[in-house]
């Protein structure tokens, strides 16, 4: 994803058109940064982390994989003498993040994480990204090569998940894509298409919720804008929407504008990405302030315990700690970025 947005290259560990030239700048300050997936570990792997301790997910209900990039830089550091970073950066490690299976297949990864997350009796949070012509052909340009591949892709993702409990957010940035005018409107049918029917694809599951991505409040500005294209796309058949999805936003800046957002789709429910607002965004107006800004800080810890009726949780949806792309000095889209992270962890809100 480039832009506002700016999500994640991130997991299982497996393996994420310009317009005018006045549509490339507002797409540069919209977007996300591509998840390269991981490989998810075994089921073995995943019950604990190497001292034989069990993953501390307990302040949650979602799965902690002791295996992630972070848990492994902790046991690095460890090892190399450096016990203040890994104590600090295990405020990344042991708390719950999002995974993001890979675009070939999903399933592998999915199962896994599946597996192992019942292991601890605990739900798996997802996200799905690979609709066709993803990004407007920016930093996490990509996606499935068609609508039939995408379709293939998104059953083979559901049925990975099978009966176990899950969230899912499904496409960050394909909607608000569409209102802010970067993706083409040629691309518009298809795509509100797609979307509808992967939501109907997931619910599909038992015990599986959806969450459409609905950008943030510093991309759309208004939050009526959002609403149709939510419609469109299912929003009545889903748990609900996403925000703040790898941005910056404060907490009460998302919370105000993700009330207006459900008062105009019939009270909708929605959850909020607090992985690196803790600081909030980065003032100033500056160039892609999107990308990889300095001094931020980790937001409110994964929790269902909102004290909002309609939102459901905050959630780590961008990977803290990946790349938002070669900005600043970082590496590509979606890499670990162990210092960046180590800075995030610094600042963390709590």
């Amino acid at each position: 994803m480039s832009g506002r947005s700016t999500v994640s290259r991130a997991l299982p560990r497996t393996g994420p058109v310009v317009l005018a030239a006045l549509v490339l700048v507002t797409a540069l300050t919209a977007g996300c940064s591509t998840p390269e997936p991981r490989v998810a570990p075994t089921a073995e792997e995943a019950g604990g982390n190497l001292r034989g301790e069990p993953a501390p997910s307990a302040a949650s209900p979602y799965w902690v994989d002791p295996d992630s990039d972070a848990a492994r830089q902790v046991r690095a550091w460890e090892k190399e003498g450096r016990e203040g970073d890994a104590k600090i950066l295990r405020r990344i490690s042991d708390r719950p993040v999002a995974d993001w299976p890979a675009w070939d297949d999903p399933a592998p990864g999915i199962r896994a994480a599946v597996r192992a997350a019942a292991r601890t009796k605990k739900t798996v949070l997802l996200v799905a990204y690979n609709i066709p012509h993803r990004d407007c052909g920016l930093y996490s340009a990509g996606g499935a090569k068609d609508a039939d591949a995408y379709r293939s892709w998104i059953g083979a993702f559901a049925d990975a998940i099978g009966d176990a409990p899950a969230t899912v957010v499904l496409e960050p940035d394909a909607l608000p894509h569409i209102a802010d005018g970067c993706t083409p409107p040629g691309h518009h049918a298809e795509r509100y298409q797609l979307l509808s029917e992967a939501v109907d694809t997931l619910k599909a599951r038992p015990n599986t919720r959806v969450y459409l991505d609905a950008g943030n409040p510093d991309w759309i500005d208004e939050p009526s804008t959002m609403a149709q294209p939510l419609r469109r796309a299912g929003i009545d058949r889903a748990d609900g929407f996403s925000l703040n999805v790898s941005n910056f936003q404060s907490n009460e800046n998302v919370k105000a504008y993700a009330a207006r957002l459900s008062d105009a789709v019939g009270g909708s429910h929605f959850v909020i990405d607090t992985s690196r607002n803790g600081k909030g965004p980065l003032s100033g107006g500056r160039e892609e302030a999107w990308c990889n800004p300095p001094g931020r800080g980790l937001g409110t810890p994964p929790t269902t315990d909102t004290g909002d009726d309609r939102l459901d949780a905050y959630l780590w949806i961008k990977r803290p700690g990946d790349s938002d792309g070669t900005c600043r000095g970082g590496p590509p889209a979606g890499d670990w970025w162990p210092e960046y992270a180590l800075g995030l962890a610094e600042r963390a809100a709590s």
